[in-house]
């Protein structure tokens, strides 16, 4: 990995790991229908413009159908389910429990029978990842708080699910085309939901709200996306799933200094755990079978081996 890769491998990593520091932070002041609403239009107010200019946005719309299911089980549904949990969780918690991904990606892959059968490695890693999980939600978190903790996990399912479709139906679309318009579809769903629903805010929010969501916006959704891209065409989209990896102990960090969330045993083992399980699952891809992809989550794919879906290739301009 070059010096300019390692930039952007540590950049990524650092913009997919706050969002949940982010989201805590804004949710005590605004609501989470409006977080979502704010950070969509003013991700969509850079990614847009850079899509039209390339002479993408046509052809992706044609495509809106798969567009739309796409933007609602990837964005729509988990990013204001996760605004809800994170009233009640901390923000690490729920980076680590989002870090389970990978595991979802493969029985999503399973299910659908576009999955390969798991070795020994594979279920080894399979259990694992769900055994982390497991000490995470019994020995980590209160039981008034579960309801939360199932909010997450929809949000895992549908992060789990999103790559699928593009992998089946949009993987020879430009990802940022793809990126601009799922989230333009959000925030145009989103904006009668606040204005109508009572979503605003009753008072102008703080400087660290209206940062928060900035930043939301700028560098953990656009430049983010335009960072993803750019690494994955440097060093290949299977190597850029490390990023993963990653990502978990930036939102460990981040709430255990900003916010003074308490670091448990449990919280290593579960965090351990569930990064081993996610390894083991991946790491049979390979660069001849890998397929780009893109996952306007947090960081939570950045891509998936052709046995665990359809092949494909996504074009990142």
């Amino acid at each position: 990995m070059d010096r300019r890769a390692g930039l952007l491998f540590v950049a990524l990593g650092f913009a997919w790991g706050i969002p949940y520091l982010l989201i805590k932070v804004s949710v005590e002041e605004v609501s989470p229908a409006f977080l979502v609403l704010a950070r969509t239009a003013l991700a969509v107010l850079l990614l847009l413009p850079i899509a039209h200019a390339r002479g993408q946005l046509v052809p992706v719309l044609r495509r809106w159908r798969v567009l739309l299911a796409y933007a609602i089980i990837e964005v729509a549904i988990p990013w204001i389910l996760l605004g809800n949990a994170e009233q009640h969780l901390p923000s690490s918690t729920t980076g680590l429990l989002i870090a389970a991904v990978p595991l979802a990606g493969v029985v999503v892959a399973l299910v659908s029978g576009s999955g390969e059968r798991l070795g020994t490695a594979g279920w080894v890693g399979l259990v694992a990842g769900l055994a982390g999980v497991a000490a995470l939600v019994g020995f980590d978190i209160d039981t008034s708080d579960l309801g939360s903790v199932l909010e997450v996990f929809v949000v895992v399912a549908g992060y789990a699910i999103g790559p699928a479709i593009l992998a089946r139906y949009l993987s020879d679309e430009p990802g940022i085309a793809v990126v601009a318009v799922s989230l333009s579809i959000v925030a145009v769903v989103y904006l009668p939901l606040v204005v109508l629903g009572g979503g605003l805010p009753a008072a102008v929010p703080s400087t660290k709200v209206i940062a928060s969501i900035v930043v939301l916006a700028v560098v953990c959704t656009a430049g983010a996306f335009v960072m993803l891209f750019s690494l994955v065409g440097l060093i290949g989209a299977v190597r850029a799933t490390a990023i993963t990896y990653v990502n978990p102990a930036v939102a460990i960090v981040a709430g255990a200094v900003f916010l003074g969330e308490q670091i448990t045993v449990w919280t290593v083992v579960g965090f351990g755990l569930v990064l081993v399980g996610s390894y083991l699952l991946t790491r049979r891809a390979s660069p001849r079978d890998e397929v780009r992809e893109r996952v306007p989550g947090d960081g939570a794919v950045v891509a998936i081996a052709e046995p665990l879906v359809p092949a494909g290739r996504v074009r990142s301009t």
